[in-house]
């Protein structure tokens, strides 16, 4: 299968895989899925946000693959994951549960970081036989389980039904994102990314979101803004680590503030001031370093043990 040529390029790349697979997921859904480093060595998965792809993590790939097994798959419709007929949070789980016994020996336990809609796939997934198997630990990165719409402050107007409505309105559009052009890499770093991101940064992140077709973003966009995820996260019993940033108008710090208080063992929320929705991309040494710190907790065993 060849690499889609739509994606960043240079630093911002996706690596070249050890292997690649493609895994079934319960309903026939067909899920792309890159498997990164060494055999035998600890394994993170990573599940993306809505609009983006495995190439959203090149950053965490890159780094991880060097002594772990990096698992990183694209959600249905997204990357070269074909689009299915269903978009719900069930097939999402449904998606992550596959992947997990697609690639993991039985009880082999990895730390699952999820972006965005990728948090919410493992809030999703959290009472799932499979995910109870195999998740150590997770990192929920600029993510929500409610409300999205209508705490995002993407427009600049004061809390109410009138934002809520434009707000689900702008989310849902239809209408095609286009080449990326000047206007659009603006457009783009307003709403997802912080006022001090670096135009390599915002050039990555826009190939990689322009390059998720149109029907496929809105279809999503509907189910997240009827996302209500609460018994969720109260199932999400193993340590999560919440990362967000005080700039993200897509996911505002109040969710993460929610999700810490009602994270059955929530081990720490890092806000990152001045940065956006885009935190792989944005912060890369901090959330590669927070899943390494998962892993090292949470899954290798000590000498002695």
């Amino acid at each position: 299968m060849s690499r889609p040529t739509s994606v960043a390029e240079g630093p911002y790349a996706p690596p070249v895989p050890v292997r690649e697979l493609t895994v079934e997921s319960p309903d026939g859904a067909r899920l792309h899925v890159e498997v990164h480093g060494p055999e035998g060595a600890p394994a993170v998965v990573l599940a993306h946000g809505w609009t983006c792809s495995t190439a959203f993590w090149a950053a965490q790939i890159r780094a991880l693959a060097v002594d772990h097994r990096v698992v990183a798959y694209d959600q249905r419709g997204h990357g070269r994951s074909p689009a299915a007929a269903v978009c719900s949070t069930d097939g999402l789980a449904d998606d992550l549960e596959a992947v997990l016994k697609a690639t993991l020996a039985p009880g082999e336990k990895a730390v699952i970081a999820g972006h965005s809609m990728g948090g919410m796939t493992v809030m999703a997934a959290a009472a799932r036989p499979a995910f109870r198997e195999h998740a150590a630990a997770v990192l929920l990165c600029s993510t929500g389980a409610s409300r999205l719409v209508a705490e995002s402050t993407v427009l600049p107007l004061r809390a109410g039904r009138l934002r809520t409505w434009l707000t689900g309105r702008l989310l849902g559009s239809r209408a095609p994102l286009g080449p990326v052009t000047a206007a659009a890499r603006a457009i783009l770093k307003y709403a997802t990314m912080g006022p001090r991101s670096a135009p390599e940064m915002v050039e990555a992140c826009a190939r990689i979101v322009h390059a998720c077709p149109r029907t496929v973003r809105h279809a999503w966009s509907r189910v997240l803004s009827l996302l209500d995820l609460g018994d969720g996260i109260r199932e999400l019993t193993v340590p999560a680590a919440v990362v967000v940033g005080t700039a993200d108008r897509l996911t505002p710090p109040v969710h993460a503030r929610s999700l810490a208080e009602a994270l059955p063992n929530c081990v720490g929320v890092t806000e990152l001031p001045g940065l956006g929705h885009m935190t792989p991309i944005e912060a890369p040494e901090l959330v590669t370093g927070k899943i390494r710190e998962l892993v090292t907790t949470y899954t290798q065993v000590k000498e002695g043990a």
